[in-house]
């Protein structure tokens, strides 16, 4: 599988891993199931939050955490309520309890919240010199936010912003994802197949991802997730919850889309105006 250097860190980070919203209302042995043949398939980059079931997430991912910690690129989020100096440090000692390991590769504060942003970073710090987590990075973050976090932190410090982004919502593509290649800061698409709100094969858009799709010999959502990997900065993390479907799912980090593939699908699917980043 495809990889690429993860923003300002020395890691190499597969550029499809797994996305694990809402895995808790799946069935769980299939769920495990689909995240251990995704791992399988090269999808090692693993990410979770303590929101997702309330924490029932992070103890779901348990056993495959505990059984190959070693191999996976493991990634939580804190809350901003629990954005605190004391609180955020507390809620990583939960998630990392809840996971069965000793160590985060990144944490990430999840939205921007009422606590200042000075704190939380003073807490990612804390857990960095303490080897609880390799670096720290931010979700949900527009450019002003980011703006703030790099005068706090400095350059080099914000590993990625994990956003919105999918074929129907591009709009990080004008301000976010310029800023974040400028600050070598890598982007992770989240929803990449806009949970539930993928193009029809009826609608314009869908018949456009039906036809590259049989030109490469791949299935639309192999080709809408090769569209939006196809800058060095960027990752995506879909959510499978069967092992067919993540593996259909790494199979798109090795495809190769050509000029005409990108400018068909960029017509069909335009860059719109900003709206408001989305939390999940």
């Amino acid at each position: 599988m495809r990889s690429a250097t993860f923003g300002p860190l020395n890691a190499v980070v597969p550029l499809v891993g797994q996305g694990t919203w809402n895995l808790e209302r799946e069935d769980p042995r299939k769920a495990v199931e689909a995240l251990e043949a995704g791992i399988d398939a090269g999808m090692t980059h693993i990410d979770t939050a303590e929101l997702y079931g309330n924490g029932r997430v992070e103890r779901l991912l348990r056993g495959i955490v505990e059984g190959r910690r070693d191999d996976l690129f493991l990634v939580s989020k804190v809350l901003p309520q629990n954005g605190a100096y004391r609180s955020a440090i507390q809620a990583c000692e939960r998630s990392l309890k809840r996971l069965g390991t000793d160590r985060l590769d990144v944490y990430l504060l999840h939205w921007r919240g009422s606590v200042p942003l000075e704190e939380t970073i003073r807490a990612f710090d804390a857990l960095v010199e303490a080897g609880k987590i390799g670096a720290w990075g931010v979700s949900n973050f527009d450019v002003d936010d980011l703006e703030e976090a790099l005068s706090i932190a400095g350059e080099g410090r914000i590993a990625c912003n994990q956003v919105l982004y999918h074929l129907g919502e591009r709009s990080i593509e004008h301000r976010v994802v310029p800023w974040c290649r400028a600050h070598r800061v890598a982007v992770v698409a989240y929803s990449p197949f806009g949970s539930g709100r993928f193009p029809s094969p009826r609608s314009d858009g869908g018949k456009v991802l039906e036809a590259v799709a049989k030109r490469r010999s791949a299935t639309p959502h192999q080709i809408a997730l090769a569209f939006l990997i196809r800058r060095a900065e960027a990752f995506a993390i879909p959510k499978a919850a069967a092992a067919e479907h993540a593996r259909e799912n790494a199979a798109a980090a090795d495809l190769e889309l050509d000029a005409d593939d990108m400018r068909a699908i960029d017509e069909a699917f335009p860059a719109r105006p900003k709206r408001s980043l989305a939390t999940l």
